[in-house]
C-alpha cells in the first residue's frame, strides 16, 4: 500500500506537471511596433481560441533585430518587421518558410503587395500595415505654402521646432532626398553628405520619437516635423489643425509585415493569430483604431467611404508614384548607417 500510495503521489504529481506544462504552452509571444496591434484584438483572440497572447513592443527595427540576434532562443512566435528588415534577416537564415496552407485566409492580402522585391514571393512574411512617411505642420502655426519639401526643414526659423523619427533608415532617408538621392542609396559619399546634412539640421530638432508621435502633435509639443501618414491621419481626428503633405522631393514607402522567426516556439499557434489577424473583420479593427492603410484588401473595402477616400489615409496613384520602397542595403552599408546614427544621436 505504501509503494502503491507513493506511485500514485508521482504518477498524481507527473500529470500536474504535465498539464501545467502544456497550460503554459498554449500561448504566442509577440514582438511588435507599440501600437499596431490593438489590445482590442487581443483580447478577441484570446477569447476565441483560448491562447494566451504575450506582447512586447519595441521603438524601431533595429531594437528588435539586436535583440533577436543577441539569443539564440528569444522566444518570439511572431514579429513585425519593416520590408527591408525581411530582407536582411531572411538572408541571415532568421524567418521561418510559411506553410500558406496554414493561412486560409491568405486570398485577403491586396494583390498590389503580393510580390514586393524584399520577399518576391512572400515566403518569408505577410504585408499587414502599409504607410508614408511625409512632413506634418499644425495649421495654427503654418500654412502650406511655407512646407512644401522636405529641404525647407532646414529653414533656421524651425529652430528647436522639429520632431524626427527615431528611426535610422527613415531619418537618413529624409536627408538623402533632400540632397536628391535615393533613400537607397549605398554610396559611402552620398551617406556622408546626408550624415553632414543632418547634422546641420540638430539646432531644428527637438526630438526623437516613433511611439508617441500622436500624442505629441495633438497636444501641439510639436508644431511640425516628420511623421507617418497613420499617424498624421489619427492626431487630425483629436486636433483638426493637424495637416500633412507628401513632399516634393519624394518619400518613403513602409510595409510592416507579420513574420515567424526561425526560433519560434508556438509554430501552430503563430500561424492561429496570423490567421486571425488575416479576416477581413479583424483587419478593418486593425486599420480603424491604428489609423493605418492595410494591406489588407478584403478589410479595406470594409472600411468607412471617409477613411478610403482619405487622401493622407490611401494617397491617390499619383502621389504614390514619387513613393520608394526601402530595400535591404547590405551588412557593411548598414553598418556605415548605424555608424553615423550612433554619432548622430550622441549629439542629438
Amino acid at each position: 500500500m505504501r509503494y502503491k500510495a507513493t506511485f500514485l503521489f508521482i504518477l498524481s504529481t507527473t500529470f500536474t506537471a504535465l498539464n501545467v506544462a502544456l497550460a503554459q504552452e498554449n500561448v504566442v509571444n509577440i514582438y511588435t511596433w507599440s501600437g499596431e496591434i490593438p489590445d482590442k484584438v487581443v483580447h478577441q483572440f484570446e477569447k476565441e481560441t483560448g491562447i494566451k497572447v504575450n506582447l512586447s513592443t519595441y521603438e524601431n527595427n533595429e531594437v528588435m533585430y539586436a535583440k533577436l540576434r543577441a539569443t539564440k532562443q528569444p522566444g518570439y512566435d511572431i514579429i513585425v518587421p519593416s520590408s527591408y528588415f525581411i530582407d536582411r534577416m531572411h538572408k541571415q537564415n532568421m524567418l521561418e518558410p510559411l506553410d500558406k496552407n496554414k493561412l486560409s485566409n491568405w486570398a485577403n492580402l491586396n494583390p498590389a503587395f503580393l510580390h514586393p522585391a524584399y520577399d518576391p514571393d512572400l515566403s518569408y512574411s505577410i504585408p499587414y500595415l502599409w504607410g508614408i512617411t511625409g512632413i506634418f505642420f499644425n495649421k495654427a502655426y503654418y500654412s502650406a505654402n511655407e512646407i512644401q519639401s522636405w529641404g525647407d526643414l532646414w529653414q533656421p526659423r524651425f529652430s528647436n521646432q522639429l520632431m524626427f523619427l527615431d528611426d535610422l533608415r527613415e531619418t537618413f532617408g529624409i536627408a538623402l532626398l533632400a540632397l536628391g538621392y535615393s533613400p537607397n542609396d549605398k554610396d559611402p559619399k552620398h551617406i556622408r553628405a546626408a550624415f553632414l546634412k543632418l547634422k546641420s539640421l540638430q539646432p531644428n530638432i527637438k526630438v526623437f520619437s516613433s511611439d508617441t508621435v500622436v500624442s505629441i502633435m495633438i497636444d501641439e509639443d510639436v508644431q511640425v516635423g516628420a511623421a507617418w501618414n497613420g499617424d498624421a491621419y489619427k492626431a487630425s481626428q483629436e486636433n483638426n489643425n493637424i495637416h500633412f503633405i507628401f513632399p516634393k522631393e519624394g518619400f518613403v514607402i513602409w510595409v510592416d509585415n507579420l513574420a515567424m522567426p526561425k526560433t519560434a516556439p508556438h509554430k501552430e499557434n503563430a500561424y492561429a493569430f496570423i490567421n486571425f489577424l488575416l479576416r477581413a473583420d479583424i483587419g478593418e479593427t486593425v486599420s480603424t483604431i491604428t489609423s493605418y492603410p492595410t494591406a489588407n484588401l478584403a478589410a479595406q473595402k470594409r472600411l468607412p467611404k471617409e477613411i478610403q477616400n482619405n487622401p493622407i489615409a490611401y494617397p491617390p496613384n499619383d502621389v504614390l508614384k514619387r513613393g520608394q520602397f526601402q530595400i535591404d542595403l547590405g551588412e557593411e552599408t548598414l553598418d556605415l548607417y548605424e555608424k553615423y546614427w550612433e554619432e548622430l544621436k550622441i549629439g542629438a
